[in-house]
């Protein structure tokens, strides 16, 4: 939902917040705005469900020191998911380095809303899986697919806002389809046959 305009007192400051059709938007403006996606895209990329919250605020942080986002060629969602890109690798150098379930709160918020125990239960199953695949391929590549292939976000947009040329973004993307369907496969066949979990992430 966008916001209204921005007030009076705030269009004069050198970090201004001005409307979506003007130039740069405040970190208040652009928390609002993409604070529950940012939230979801660091769980994807493997951030540990504790320190979430904690990197959600770093991202914000570094955005308002770099005096918010200001149009060029990524969008404000992608500018900031190449932020929480590089917090996410910080937050994952400096955790053990341990597997972790998908988010039970966000499943919880999903599976409440069915009216069909056995449905939400396999939705969760569902979701779960994704999520373990997900964990299979390296940050670069998990960013990548994460970006283009559920938040549909264009390879243009992802290239501006990593500052990586398209070409490598056709490749990671190429690479974690590839990755991410074997892993898929893998784990629904483990669990048909009742062997367990799948792998820890591979490198690139």
């Amino acid at each position: 939902m966008k916001d209204a305009a921005a007030p009076e007192h705030e269009a004069s400051g050198p970090r201004a917040l001005l409307d979506m059709a003007g130039e740069r938007l405040g970190a208040d403006r652009l928390f609002r705005a993409h604070a529950e996606f940012i939230s979801a895209f660091l769980h994807r990329l493997g951030v540990r469900e504790a320190d979430v919250d904690d990197v959600v605020q770093e991202v914000f942080m570094v955005a308002h020191r770099k005096g918010g986002y200001v149009p060029g060629p990524a969008k404000p969602r992608t500018w900031l998911a190449a932020i929480a890109v590089r917090l996410a690798a910080a937050s994952r150098r400096k955790s053990a380095r341990r597997r972790e379930d998908a988010d039970e709160g966000a499943l919880g918020l999903i599976t409440d809303r069915s009216p069909d125990p056995a449905m939400a239960v396999e939705l969760s199953e569902s979701l779960d899986r994704v999520q373990r695949a997900l964990q299979t391929l390296d940050l670069d590549h998990r960013a990548v697919f994460v970006l283009y292939e559920i938040e549909g976000t264009s390879c243009g947009d992802i290239a501006a806002a990593l500052s990586i040329p398209v070409g490598t973004v056709y490749s990671r993307l190429h690479k974690a389809r590839r990755r991410f369907a074997d892993a898929h496969t893998a784990i629904a066949t483990e669990e048909r046959l009742g062997l367990g979990t799948a792998g820890e992430e591979v490198g690139t």
